[in-house]
């Protein structure tokens, strides 16, 4: 009887074991979404990140989900501030997301390690310019990774969701991801109109891939709020300050509602946009005898927008058969 009581105990051990390997072993497909932004180094402006990613984990409660910033230099002044008491002292409400944030290779691969083999990469960036381009090599390397086994393959599915306005390509008219976005800005086109005012927004911009898609959004706003005149111009690229400036005048525009068209109110915003240098663009626009109204708040702080990248990831999920 003894030996029969120890036979059952180790039995049981046994299965145990086996069935806590079954549950845990390579069947089971362990899926994450890494967020990848930009990023900011403005504390203020850390709500745009962090309302995207609640949103996103709303949307996807069972999946883990990851901050990455594409920014080497934004990156490295987070990594900077990790040791100064001070600044936290006067910043305690900054998530551990932020502090220890990496970029997409490095979050992918920490990911991948922890056993998450099916990774869904969602860029916030604006369109497919210069970082959107970078990011996409990223993955298409990783995905290059063959090894000798299959089994041993380090993701069973690595995948880039688009920007918030799309890109080129058959499969998604970039056109089409045009009409959620401008109807995500009624809020802004209301708020113009409440003023008698017109709505000029200020994009990042490119240096090296064409900035073109800025026009086009504008034209699809103006069509779909045809009673207020609206501008986009950008940092780097066209249509630059200057040419919103032109058209601002030629219109005889008095009054108008200035807004960031980034992700985030950071750097670009608090300064290039609403700064009180001689060369921001309130100083240059009010120059014009224009009056401003600034209002610094990053597109990610609008759930409209936020919403968006989540239908970015479901769109991405659907198409490479991810249950999620």
């Amino acid at each position: 009887m003894k030996r029969l009581g120890i036979a059952l105990v180790i039995f049981t051990l046994v299965f145990a074991i086996a069935s806590a390997g079954l549950a845990m072993g390579p069947r089971q497909d362990k899926k994450a979404i890494v967020i990848a932004c930009f990023g900011t180094t403005y504390p203020s402006a850390l709500v745009a990140i962090t309302n995207i990613q609640n949103q996103v984990k709303k949307a996807f409660p069972g999946v883990k989900v990851k901050l990455a910033f594409t920014s080497n230099i934004i990156r490295n002044i987070w990594h900077n501030r990790q040791g100064d008491d001070k600044f936290f002292s006067q910043h305690k409400d900054i998530p551990r997301d932020i502090v220890y944030v990496k970029g997409p290779l490095a979050t992918i691969a920490d990911l991948q390690d922890e056993g998450y083999r099916t990774i869904i990469v969602q860029p916030t960036h604006i369109y497919a310019g210069e970082e959107y381009a970078d990011l996409t090599s990223y993955v298409e390397g990783l995905n290059s990774i063959k090894t000798i086994k299959a089994k041993y393959m380090p993701f069973k599915k690595l995948v880039l969701g688009r920007p918030l306005l799309g890109k080129p390509g058959a499969q998604y008219d970039y056109h089409e991801d045009f009409i959620p976005a401008a109807k995500a800005l009624a809020g802004d086109v209301a708020m113009a109109r409440k003023n008698y005012a017109a709505l000029v927004y200020m994009g990042h911009g490119n240096e090296f891939y064409s900035t073109g898609v800025y026009i086009e959004f504008q034209q699809a706003m103006r069509k779909m709020y045809p009673d207020i005149p609206i501008f986009i111009g950008t940092v780097e690229g066209f249509p630059s300050l200057a040419d919103v400036v032109r058209g601002l005048t030629h219109v005889g525009v008095k009054k108008m509602v200035l807004k960031p068209f980034m992700i985030v109110a950071g750097d670009h915003a608090n300064n290039d946009m609403a700064g009180n240098d001689s060369d921001s663009w309130k100083m240059v626009i009010k120059s014009k005898g224009i009056k401003v109204i600034t209002v610094i708040h990053g597109l990610g702080e609008n759930n409209d927008i936020a919403n968006i990248f989540v239908q970015h990831i479901r769109d991405v999920a659907k198409d490479n058969n991810i249950e999620l």
